[in-house]
């Protein structure tokens, strides 16, 4: 029988007030957890942190941290490792700005490396040692299809996610050897408020409707639609879980098939 169950495994899952991350957070909640919520806005990680399930005793908390502030964030997670054993680290974080790389400015780079490079890697350092001692670990990044395909009018993005996606392949082969899986979860077009930022954004520069833009989209997917936030939640769970513990350096896309790369 498939092994889910996440019973007193230990999570933190980053950028978990909204979309995808709280997603995440609530599925593996369900699947018996004890997730740890990481945010900014500490009355938003309040509200979802009563929403998560607790039918299995188990024992939920948030952490408040700017990762727009690498610095901030190893500062924070290096505190809470001190009181706390991680099994499951969740890297996500929004994507910076729409536009052409041409026009990105350096500084757009270096806010968009804080978020996160610098910030997951702060992450691995705090949180790897526990893993290690348990000789149990899962490492996932929530990254983005362009890691295979490059997206039109996302250049910084583009660049970001390319540079974590080899920093996750990297780590993956030096961490193996302690039952420590790192993988990536690529989000196609996904229904959450970044997708309606880059319509929206797409729709003032060329002067067309909203509706347009969607339908624009929509005919590159293959399944016809946007993706759900839960759905890639659950592709996050099952390479938390044990019955993927021979599943590393790997970046699964969850895009209706519209990538086209291999």
């Amino acid at each position: 029988m498939i092994d889910l169950s996440l019973l007193n495994k230990n999570a933190i899952v980053c950028g978990s007030t909204q979309g995808i991350g709280k997603s995440i957070a609530i599925e593996l909640a369900e699947l018996g957890a004890n997730v740890t919520l990481v945010a900014r806005n500490e009355e938003a990680l309040k509200i979802v942190l009563a929403e998560l399930d607790k039918s299995k005793n188990q024992k939920h908390q948030y952490l408040v941290a700017d990762f727009s502030d690498s610095l901030h964030v190893k500062f924070k997670a290096n505190e809470y490792a001190l009181q706390n054993s991680i099994d499951i680290l969740v890297n996500n974080t929004g994507g910076p700005p729409a536009g052409a790389i041409v026009d990105a400015e350096i500084n757009s780079f270096m806010a968009a490396y804080q978020s996160h490079l610098l910030c997951n890697h702060a992450l691995v350092q705090a949180f790897l040692p526990s893993m290690k001692k348990n000789n149990w670990g899962r490492i996932i990044n929530i990254i983005s299809t362009s890691v295979k395909q490059p997206l039109k009018g996302l250049g910084v993005s583009n660049a970001t996610r390319a540079a974590v996606a080899g920093w996750a392949k990297t780590l993956s082969f030096e961490v193996a050897k302690y039952g420590i899986t790192v993988n990536n979860v690529l989000p196609g077009a996904t229904k959450t408020v970044r997708l309606e930022n880059i319509i929206n954004s797409k729709a003032a520069k060329t002067n067309n409707q909203i509706e347009e833009i969607e339908a624009e989209m929509l005919a590159e997917i293959p399944a016809g639609r946007f993706g759900n936030p839960e759905e890639v939640a659950a592709l996050t769970a099952f390479l938390a879980s044990p019955a993927a513990a021979y599943i590393n350096g790997q970046s699964i896309a969850v895009d209706g098939g519209r990538t086209m790369a291999f």
